[in-house]
């Protein structure tokens, strides 16, 4: 079965539109960990270095999710690899 070009490239859009929304979840997510975090130094001021590492790196693993639906939008909007 042959698709038209124009198919294959609003197919691709849409993907790239759901993918994108992958972002959503990391931010959310990272915005609760810094208001705990930040929660957490007031609390107790003395472990802040442990307290912003921890919350840190959590960010930045959570972020990965974010990174790789942006990656495949990217892909599906300039590689075309089903297109003539």
């Amino acid at each position: 079965m042959e698709f038209n070009e124009n198919f294959i490239l609003g197919c691709s859009a849409i993907g790239a539109g759901l993918a994108v929304i992958a972002g959503i979840g990391p931010g959310v997510g990272q915005g609760i960990a810094a208001g705990y975090g930040a929660s957490a130094v007031g609390r107790n001021p003395g472990a802040q270095g442990k307290i912003m590492s921890t919350m840190l790196l959590g960010q930045a693993v959570a972020e990965t999710t974010g990174l790789y639906g942006l990656l495949i939008a990217m892909l599906l909007l300039f590689v075309k690899p089903f297109t003539n």
